[in-house]
């Protein structure tokens, strides 16, 4: 398992926080997720899943994952 916090740009509100949520509840090998306007913590399964994805995931909801 890895854990990782990323920072978002774009979020202001729980909707945003909703949205972030539903994109990243979708994806296999999420174990811990928890969202917070212009932050996510998770806990994935490497083997299953790429921090690649997760950051494609926050970006096909709207958002930007900051580098």
């Amino acid at each position: 398992m890895t854990d990782i916090t990323m920072k978002i740009e774009g979020m202001s509100c729980q909707h945003c926080v909703m949205r972030v949520t539903k994109a990243l509840q979708g994806l296999n090998g999420i174990h811990d997720l928890d969202v917070q306007i212009g932050t996510v913590r998770l806990r994935f399964d490497e083997h299953s899943l790429k921090k690649e994805d997760i950051e494609k995931a926050i970006e096909n909801a709207g958002y930007r994952v900051a580098r």
